[in-house]
């Protein structure tokens, strides 16, 4: 009676041992292979919505009274050439700060949103996609939104030229999961003002944006 005792419980020992094996194995795929693969289906509705917020605050920011002449002016010579294009930075900067500081809020309540991933899709296994108990991925935002402009030359008719004001700007998300947590980065660029110049503009320029407020056209 005692050896059967003894051969039970030596059983039960080797099943329980076996058990926590298969456990550590499947505990160390979640936190590896799952956790990447949960972060990655993740990443493009987070990039998605970041990008939807950002847009949203350049346009409304645009909405009110930005106009090319605002926030350029163009130096013509006594031949028609356009000589000089200076930048109104106080004005950019002001269209800079507001989008960027808007942005910054709306991107802050995201921080009571998640995104869920079926852990079905997050098996990869097409037959199980959609299925199961659903993965909850928070959204925080990380830093400031970085704003930048760009300007943009386009031939626009027989001595024409189309130039394009763009603003960027740039926000980091951090996204995270009770295993583990991942960096995004979402990006827009919007044209906040256009304008159709007409006569001769030289076909190269160099753009001082950074270290002064003019786009100095060159001959």
């Amino acid at each position: 009676m005692t050896a059967k005792c003894e051969k039970k419980r030596h059983s039960i020992l080797v099943g329980f041992a076996v058990s926590a094996v298969l456990f550590a194995l499947i505990w160390l795929y979640l936190d590896g292979n799952l956790t990447h693969v949960v972060l990655s289906l993740a990443d493009a509705r987070a990039r998605s919505l970041a990008v939807q917020i950002l847009n949203e605050a350049v346009e409304e920011t645009i909405a009110g009274e930005v106009s090319y002449d605002k926030l350029m002016s163009v130096t013509t010579g006594s031949d028609g050439t356009v000589r000089l294009i200076q930048a109104n930075t106080a004005e950019m900067n002001r269209l800079a700060s507001h989008a960027t500081l808007l942005a910054q809020k709306k991107l802050e309540e995201l921080e009571d949103q998640t995104i869920s991933v079926p852990l079905g899709s997050a098996l990869g296994l097409t037959i199980f996609a959609g299925a199961g108990p659903r993965i909850q991925v928070r959204i925080l935002p990380v830093g400031a939104v970085i704003p930048r402009f760009d300007t943009e030359f386009q031939t626009a008719g027989i001595n024409q030229t189309r130039h394009k004001v763009l603003l960027t700007l740039t926000a980091t998300v951090r996204l995270v999961i009770p295993t583990g947590s991942s960096k995004m980065e979402a990006s827009t660029q919007m044209a906040v003002a256009e304008s159709i110049i007409v006569g001769q503009v030289p076909e190269s320029f160099v753009d001082l944006n950074e270290d002064s407020d003019m786009l100095d056209l060159i001959p």
